[in-house]
């Protein structure tokens, strides 16, 4: 590996932490570009995971620091989300996740568009429509198994759900998706790593952009708030839509 490859990877580490800790979807900047450095699907899947879970927990330390993370209210969906993370990261070593590819631009479309049309949404806390307990139990296992199994838009679906579910403001919803997302990257780089699916000299240049980038981003959405991150989140969503659709158009 080159260091002007490995310069560019640690670039491609420090746009993704920054991208992530605001709005979600870091990886389809993070992953291609571990493609095009030469690693196979599931090699970059691994290591994608090594690099962002770093990011993540920068992320997750700004949050906590800033006071937005509360510990009880996320602590079942934390414990939830790993084991299905864990059941997803194992599943996408034994299966196609092709079908995936397919519903996943459709469903964050209509996510941007719901926000994009709903112009108070997490300006300030509502009332919630779920129960903690059922809420961490049903978005822990669908949310943990598909970040585990394919990933892209998991941010941005934890925090529509603690939105419109949990009530929560944008600025501590962003801050509980940094908790679960967190959550979900050790779980599934657990199962890459046992299974030898890391390249760890390719991650250790990303993990030094992700740290950089996720701290910086974080810092951004907090100085920030809501209108910010609203922002960043719809223009994140449908890049991730055209990006995902133009993927699907390319590879027929």
């Amino acid at each position: 590996m080159t260091w002007e490859m490995l310069t560019l990877l640690f670039l491609a580490g420090l746009s993704a932490g920054f991208i992530d800790a605001i709005a979600g979807g870091g990886g389809l900047i993070s992953l291609p570009a571990l493609l095009w450095a030469g690693l196979t699907p599931q090699m970059a899947l691994g290591t994608n995971k090594m690099q962002s879970t770093w990011g993540t927990l920068m992320a997750v330390w700004r949050y906590a620091k800033a006071g937005l993370v509360t510990w009880p209210q996320v602590r079942l969906t934390v414990l939830v989300t790993f084991v299905f993370s864990g059941i997803g990261a194992w599943a996408v070593t034994q299966v196609s996740n092709a079908a995936l590819k397919m519903i996943v631009p459709w469903m964050l479309l209509s996510i941007a568009i719901y926000v994009l049309f709903s112009p108070s949404l997490g300006q300030a806390p509502s009332k919630a429509r779920l129960s903690l307990t059922f809420f961490a139990c049903l978005a822990g296992c669908v949310l943990g198994f598909y970040d585990g199994f394919f990933g892209p838009g998991t941010g941005t679906f934890w925090t529509l759900a603690s939105l419109s579910l949990l009530g929560l403001s944008l600025t501590h919803a962003t801050a509980f998706t940094k908790v679960a997302n967190l959550t979900s990257n050790v779980a599934s780089l657990i199962v890459f790593i046992l299974s030898a699916r890391v390249n760890y000299e390719i991650a250790a240049a990303m993990i030094a952009g992700q740290l950089i980038g996720g701290r910086l981003g974080a810092g951004m959405a907090i100085r920030h708030g809501a209108p910010f991150i609203r922002i960043i989140f719809i223009s994140v969503v449908l890049l991730m839509v055209l990006k995902l659709l133009y993927d699907q158009w390319a590879a027929r």
